[in-house]
């Protein structure tokens, strides 16, 4: 089945049904907003709905879900809340980049929301504070924009002596300004050349890759965003070979740092970032202990404690590199 079907039909049948059971039972239902596809990330909606289950609840025995993912076109997400708002859910869950949780926050000052969100939510209006959201929204802040500047000093330790490390960012990413500052910064402290490439969609990323090429950086730092995450493999081969035979006729292969263990695990050199399978067990709990009755109100955003650097020695060997055993003692896993 095409996965544009899929989604259409997983967002039929759940407004379908449910509609009509509001009507003749008390069975609450969560409407499921997504900035890219869920589809996509399925081990991702594996813990979710583990935390859910860990609560009391199961998609199909007690509760009903109603699916709306803008498939990366964040201009899509306003309408695709406000539809859910109209459909009265009992709850929001709004995952797949901050723009999702703006877009449901905007839509609804009522409906109870949990939200992931990459940057400070307080600064971007989604909560009164951490400790004590207020309102109808509280969720898990990832911290994904401040972590740039780590991944490039842990990317620059395996070359040291790199004039220059690209950096791809997704400037349609709500996060992107501050991601942009952070990595910027970073590199001026330690007087590293960067170079933004920017990326959003399939076509950037084979031109981001085509300037790759061309500038023959000594490393490659891919920023943390749910576009790149939905696109990991395609990302990591395009490091591990820097280019496709077909097109460049002297590619070779490029260090590369990304945000999530899912990029080390797919053959990715290394990352360093939050665990993104305990952040959407953290939502799927939230999101029942609303249900049962807590207000987000007083459910205190959830921030992450320790952060994973995954590092991949066999990608390393792929691309002759070598990477210090002092540095490798500093990991939390190294994937043979």
């Amino acid at each position: 089945m095409r996965r544009r079907a899929f989604i259409t039909l997983l967002g039929g049948a759940a407004a379908a049904w449910p509609l009509a059971a509001r009507g003749q039972s008390a069975v609450p239902v969560i409407g499921y907003l997504h900035g890219q596809s869920p589809d996509r990330l399925p081990h991702l909606m594996a813990a979710f709905r583990q935390g859910l289950n860990e609560v009391g609840y199961a998609e199909g025995r007690n509760i009903a879900i109603e699916y709306r993912a803008a498939e990366g076109q964040t201009d899509r997400l306003p309408a695709l809340a406000a539809d859910l708002v109209r459909r009265q859910v009992t709850l929001i869950v709004a995952t797949g980049g901050t723009a999702a949780g703006l877009a449901a926050k905007a839509a609804t000052s009522a409906i109870p929301i949990v939200f992931i969100a990459g940057d400070d939510p307080v600064r971007l209006g989604l909560v009164a504070s951490l400790n004590r959201p207020g309102g109808n929204a509280t969720g898990v802040n990832i911290l994904l924009q401040e972590m740039e500047g780590k991944r490039l000093g842990l990317v620059r330790e395996l070359v040291p002596t790199g004039a220059l490390i690209a950096v791809l960012l997704n400037p349609s990413n709500a996060n992107f300004q501050t991601q942009l500052r952070d990595v910027t910064d970073a590199a001026r402290t330690v007087a590293q050349q960067i170079r933004v490439l920017n990326v959003s969609n399939e076509g950037d990323i084979h031109a981001a890759f085509t300037t790759l090429n061309k500038l023959r950086a000594a490393a490659l730092l891919v920023g943390g965003d749910p576009f790149f995450n939905t696109r990991r493999e395609q990302l990591v081969t395009l490091a591990n070979h820097y280019a496709i035979p077909a097109i460049y006729a002297n590619h070779y292969a490029i260090p590369a740092i990304y945000e999530v263990r899912e990029f080390a695990a797919a053959g990715g050199l290394m990352s360093y970032g939050t665990s993104l399978t305990e952040v959407y067990h953290q939502v799927g709990r939230y999101a029942g202990r609303i249900l049962k009755g807590d207000k987000p109100g007083d459910l205190p955003v959830v921030q992450p404690t320790k952060f994973e650097l995954v590092v991949n020695v066999k990608a390393a060997k792929a691309i002759g590199l070598t990477i210090p055993e002092p540095f490798l003692a500093r990991a939390d896993e190294v994937i043979e």
